[in-house]
């Protein structure tokens, strides 16, 4: 009689799998099968990483931040701040131990409640448009807001909005390069040096206005973004990183040195103002303030010069949303994703590249000759390897690809730094005569660290795609390439 018994259990692979379980279980602790070590409880837990975070920060800035040392007669002079030191400090004990009870200790934590607070709904606006729309009426509106809400601050807070546009503007200019094409770019400050001097040296030398040098600054710095392109087609990644760093460094030291022609290091004076319709914003005839019947004001100045860069910087946007649309657009996000792939497909990379950077350059064309114009005078301590750097990671921290990100990274990134000169709890807090500008790079950095741990794709991960098949979906962060051209 055939046996009729069933073979045993832990040799199906059902239940090989349960019996696995038993035994990784059984070894959760040290061999020989011995039991797990106890868990601190959430608050211990908590305290024992905001102690360790604590003593770490109080190592690093020891030099930094208890210690001051000052020129003297007879050399150095030091100076203990202690203070200064414990507050820092002590920050640190208290935001790493927030983290750890609200966020990394607990099942629920509190991003997953900021996350399903802000989740787009599936019926409406979605929320980035929402943002958009009125981030754009805050920035149409904004001269009325400061002079009714602030009218003490005016000139100030205009002038930081026009600081901040500016560089908007810039980071939407990267984005074609970094966040679309997905080449990165270290020397894109190269651009608005060449746009810049192009400006100052076209206005002073022919006489010509701001509206007639403003689109010829753009075309000379997309010639130069095509120079730049053709010697780096076979370069992807690090070496395209490396040759458009030197790039921007050869620009600068040719500025530096061809006194002649750039003024070496005294820089370019008396660069011409915008007019509007030939109307100047001075006192005396043939003003603005005269031919309307105002009382001149110095403010009305910086007004035209904030609608001005406004738009600009929309222009910059308007273009770049439309030619991601059309197949340079969508060329440009498939060169980013795979150029092997590219090539196979009969895409021209070699044109491609071409485009991203040309397009991208005139941009950074206009800013500088906008720059040059706001500030009468340049010079090429004005565009060194810093401010490529704080564009490149107002880009990456905003996202890659993403116009929001973009406006977000540089409202906190630029007038965040500015406007905490004006927080006076600062020094009741680290004491008196604390300036948070001299600790900003330190911030810069800190910042930069933040985000990439948190959002390593930026503030804003995740878009809708150019091109759309049957659905419209959202692309997920771990399907973006991070910008280095494969």
């Amino acid at each position: 009689m055939a046996s009729t018994t069933s073979p045993a259990a832990s040799n199906r692979p059902e239940g090989a799998e349960i019996l696995s379980e038993e035994r990784r279980a059984a070894a959760g602790g040290e061999p020989p099968f011995s039991e797990a070590p106890p868990q601190d409880s959430r608050l211990v837990g908590s305290l024992k990483e905001a102690a360790i975070t604590a003593a770490l920060i109080a190592v690093i800035t020891l030099f930094f931040l208890a210690f001051r040392s000052d020129i003297a007669s007879g050399g150095l002079a030091l100076t203990l701040r202690p203070d200064l030191w414990f507050v820092w400090v002590a920050i640190a004990f208290g935001v790493r131990f927030l983290l750890s009870y609200f966020v990394f200790r607990t099942d629920q934590p509190i991003t997953g409640f900021i996350k399903r607070t802000f989740a787009p709904s599936a019926r409406g606006l979605p929320i980035g448009k929402v943002v958009g729309i009125l981030l754009l009426l805050v920035a149409l509106t904004l001269p009325y807001l400061l002079a009714t809400l602030v009218p003490s601050q005016n000139r100030y807070l205009l002038d930081l909005a026009i600081l901040i546009l500016t560089y908007v503007m810039l980071g939407w200019g990267l984005n074609i390069v970094v966040g679309l094409a997905g080449l990165l770019d270290l020397g894109y400050v190269a651009f608005y040096a060449v746009g810049a001097y192009s400006f100052a040296l076209l206005s002073s030398n022919f006489g010509l206005g701001f509206w007639v040098c403003l689109p010829m600054a753009g075309l000379f710095a997309a010639l130069w973004g095509i120079m730049l392109g053709f010697p780096v087609l076979r370069l992807r990644g690090d070496y395209l990183a490396i040759v458009t760093l030197a790039f921007g460094e050869i620009i600068r030291i040719v500025l530096l040195n061809w006194y002649e022609f750039t003024g070496g290091p005294n820089g370019l004076l008396g660069i011409p103002k915008p007019t509007l319709f030939g109307l100047e914003f001075n006192r005396g005839d043939n003003s603005f303030a005269e031919y309307f019947g105002l009382e001149y004001d110095t403010v009305q100045r910086f007004v035209f010069l904030y609608y001005i860069i406004l738009a600009l910087a929309l222009l910059t946007n308007f273009v770049t949303l439309r030619l991601r649309k059309l197949p340079v657009g969508r060329a440009w996000e498939a060169l980013r994703e795979d150029e092997i792939a590219c090539r196979s497909l009969g895409i021209n990379t070699t044109n491609v590249k071409l485009t991203a950077f040309a397009t991208g350059a005139m941009f950074g064309g206009f800013a500088g000759a906008f720059f040059a114009t706001r500030q009468g005078f340049i010079s090429p301590e004005s565009f060194t390897f810093i401010e490529s750097a704080i564009i490149l990671a107002i880009v990456v921290l905003g996202g890659l690809g993403s116009q929001l990100g973009v406006v977000i990274a540089s409202v906190v990134m630029i007038g965040g730094i500015e406007l905490l000169r004006n927080l006076t709890i600062l020094e009741a807090v680290f004491g008196q005569g604390f300036d948070p500008t001299q600790y900003r790079m330190l911030i810069f950095g800190l910042a930069m660290v933040a985000i990439m741990v948190w959002k390593p794709r930026g503030l804003i991960s995740s878009r809708t795609p150019s091109d759309i098949y049957k659905e419209k979906k959202k692309i997920g962060a771990d399907q973006v390439s991070q910008g280095e051209g494969h």
